[in-house]
């Protein structure tokens, strides 16, 4: 099984990896996004050797392969993760940030979905795009998704205030 966690892991969801919330464990992961910490772009195969060890050297090739400074933030991406606190964060901050976006109108909102500090809110008479141009004109950058649905992914260090205050910009703008 292959687990696809370019944008569901590294504690987005609030756990390490998104799998982890199932008790499934894949025989490959698949990261990205979070593993270059926001300051380059960095992805990884992860597996055991018994899955990856079928390549030899010279056998396969990347475009971005061996960059030093990307692994170097790779690697401090992982020391981060390895004391749980961004998971925590991320868990805790995320059922803050659902609480408020699920306590929307519903005339508003028609369904939120996600985990941790990932939701997708589907609107009920709001295009995403047009949701997404009124946050911009308040100072608030969120991704339209399928027509009616608006991803919401903050940062996992940021602040409560600040999501606050993000969360208030939304109210604002579906008003």
């Amino acid at each position: 099984m292959i687990a696809d966690e370019i944008q569901s892991g590294l504690g987005r969801t609030g756990y390490t990896f998104a799998c982890d919330h199932e008790g499934v464990r894949p025989d490959v992961y698949v990261l990205g996004k979070a593993l270059g910490g926001g300051i380059v772009p960095l992805s990884a195969v992860v597996s055991s050797h018994e899955v990856l060890g079928v390549f030899k050297p010279g056998q396969h090739g990347s475009t971005f392969g061996g960059n030093s400074l990307a692994c170097a933030v790779g690697r401090e991406v992982i020391s981060l993760l390895a004391t749980g606190e961004y998971q925590e964060r991320s868990a805790k901050l995320g059922k803050h940030m659902h609480n408020r976006l699920t306590g929307l109108p519903h005339t508003v909102v028609r369904e939120v979905r996600g985990r941790g500090l990932w939701a997708g809110v589907e609107f009920a008479s709001l295009g995403g795009r047009e949701v997404c141009d009124r946050l911009a004109a308040r100072g608030v950058l969120a991704k339209d998704t399928h027509g009616s649905t608006v991803r919401f992914a903050p940062p996992l260090m940021i602040s409560e205030e600040d999501l606050d205050w993000a969360l208030d910009r939304l109210e604002e703008a579906v008003a």
